[in-house]
């Protein structure tokens, strides 16, 4: 009579069916095992090896036997020679498995439960790549995972300090008692935040977020405008860490009632880079954030973002006239700065007078004056900028246009011999006019003044080593934009894959933009004060595409994928 008949067959699966059907185990042994795993919610693997029912050696042979896996000894592969960027840190430590390499859409993972269909499933998703499994044994996978998760803390230990400099002042913040100063001085928490830095900085983040829970701490990265887990250090460490980050912030170590903003700059060989810190009172300590501040990014010209050249075009004209307002508009994260600054550094010559004010200032420019702002010591955007007005300027660039007073004396200073840059948080170009109309400001006012706006996304670019060509249905490809003749000619767009020189398939990120100059058929609908819709059909009949039909461009042009245009402009 077959053994599995002895228990009931829900409460058996996967590999405890496989042992019980082996002969390894009993029904009823492993029925208990069952029930000890979800009582101390782990995995039934990992029970079993516990109780010493089964040895690791033993389960992986009768696994690769009963299911016909390939079995690979973890002893004779070279861990620091495994892909890494396939699969985040995150689902390799919750599914307990490992990549061991990729074949076409084939990704070989090894692991020691070949059952469970939700890890395949999740990889599946993750990297849309075919998971196939490869037995290893569990106690050499688990010390595996463990040495990469705590390389981090291995690396610290062996890493030079001399290489590491942070610009910190003696009277950088309040310095408090001997517990406070052992707290802040404490070597591992120091080489902790200088390794999360650093490694920050070389993934190409943009942020980094420490974030404490009632049982656990984690750090997580925004790569390509993703977050993604990192490491989840002990989370004794936080006090220690909030302490270190605030004092090399110049913020005050004592005050954990209320959020706080700093900087810190960090001096890493012969290149310097500035950080942006702000924390957050939570319910279980302090959530620490730090932007990552490359002044780079607003050198690298108008032709790293991303424009078009009919684009770039229109741009480049209108930021050379004498006078009038250029508006970026765009969500946060769409990268409204970076174009900003990449303007002004055109502009930025001995003879032109420019000044800045914003909240905060994010990129260090010599020869632009800069101001923050500061709401509690009444330096308001508005304050600034009729001040600026006093300081014979040529250029002035205002971070957000937030309310009408600020809105007035913008255009004002527009309408008055000074070219004025700023920000809306607006959806597209069409729909700014109308919310400077809300404001309240006069429609003659913002069609004197306003020469041309800019709505921008960022996309994810494809990984030039791995990117492949796709096969979409036609249909959808007409779905999404696409017009019948744009299908014509052969091209086929591309999919993103996923390899080791890349983070499932992508790899930076490039801008879409809808560049609207404001023509004198749109002053006219200003006047008249027409809807968005109205300025919309128009810019259309002028050859404006939205941001759509932009993206659609980087799409044939092989720069990103169809998934990640319509993602970006799913309006």
């Amino acid at each position: 009579m077959d053994t599995l008949a002895e228990a009931p067959q829900s409460a058996l699966s996967g590999v405890a069916r496989v042992l019980v059907h082996a002969g390894k185990l009993n029904a009823k042994a492993a029925e208990d095992l069952v029930k000890g795993a979800k009582d101390k919610k782990t995995s039934f693997v990992a029970s079993v090896i516990a109780a010493g029912a089964v040895s690791p050696s033993d389960l992986s042979h009768t696994l690769a036997s009963a299911l016909a896996l390939p079995l690979l000894d973890l002893n004779a592969v070279d861990a620091q020679k495994l892909p890494r960027s396939i699969i985040d840190n995150k689902l390799t430590a919750q599914y307990q498995v490992i990549v061991l390499g990729k074949r076409g859409n084939r990704l070989f993972i090894g692991g020691s439960d070949p059952t469970d269909q939700e890890a395949v499933e999740r990889i599946k998703f993750a990297t849309q790549l075919t998971p196939e499994w490869v037995i290893v044994e569990h106690d050499k996978l688990t010390k595996l995972l463990e040495n990469a998760g705590t390389s981090a803390t291995e690396t610290l230990e062996s890493m030079a300090s001399g290489d590491f400099e942070f610009d910190v002042t003696d009277d950088a913040a309040p310095q408090e008692t001997a517990d406070t100063q052992s707290e802040v001085e404490d070597a591992p928490v120091v080489r902790f935040l200088q390794k999360m830095l650093i490694d920050a900085i070389n993934a190409r983040a943009s942020d980094l977020h420490f974030e404490p829970y009632e049982y656990h701490y984690r750090v997580r990265f925004r790569i390509d405008g993703e977050l993604r887990e990192i490491t989840q250090p002990p989370i004794a460490i936080k006090d220690k860490l909030s302490s270190r980050i605030k004092v090399i912030s110049r913020l005050d170590i004592a005050e954990k009632r209320v959020p706080q903003d700093g900087r810190m700059k960090l001096k890493f060989g012969s290149k310097a880079i500035d950080f942006r810190v702000s924390t957050l009172p939570t319910l279980f300590g302090e959530k620490i954030v730090i932007r990552i501040l490359d002044p780079s990014s607003a050198k690298l010209g108008i032709e790293a973002l991303g424009y078009e050249k009919i684009e770039k075009d229109r741009l480049m004209a209108c930021i050379q006239r004498p006078y009038g307002m250029i508006l970026v508009t765009g969500p946060t994260g769409s990268g409204k700065t970076v174009s900003l600054y990449t303007c002004l550094n055109l502009l930025n010559q001995p003879g032109v007078n420019i000044s800045t004010v914003e909240d905060p200032a994010e990129i260090n420019l010599p020869g632009i004056n800069q101001v923050n702002v500061n709401d509690k010591a009444g330096l308001t955007f508005a304050a600034a900028l009729k001040s600026f007005l006093r300081q014979d300027p040529d250029v002035i660039m205002v971070g957000e246009i937030r309310d009408l007073e600020t809105a007035d004396i913008a255009i004002k200073a527009a309408q008055t011999g000074h070219m004025v840059m700023s920000t809306l948080h607006t959806n597209d170009a069409p729909t700014t006019l109308t919310r400077l109309l809300n404001m309240g400001v006069a429609p003659f006012n913002i069609a004197s003044s306003v020469l041309l706006i800019t709505a921008q996304r960022l996309a994810r670019k494809l990984c030039e080593v791995c990117k492949t060509q796709a096969d979409y249905p036609r249909e959808a490809m007409l779905k999404a934009g696409f017009t019948a003749s744009e299908l014509e000619g052969g091209w086929r767009p591309y999919r993103a894959v996923g390899c080791s020189a890349c983070s499932n398939g992508y790899k930076g990120r490039v801008g879409i933009y809808q560049v609207m100059p404001i023509s004198e058929e749109i002053q006219r609908i200003i006047l008249s004060e027409g809807s968005s819709i109205d300025i919309e059909k128009q810019a259309q009949l002028e050859g404006v595409r939205d941001l759509r039909q932009s993206g659609l461009l980087k799409v044939r042009a092989g720069v990103t994928t169809l998934e990640e245009v319509i993602s970006v402009t799913n309006e």
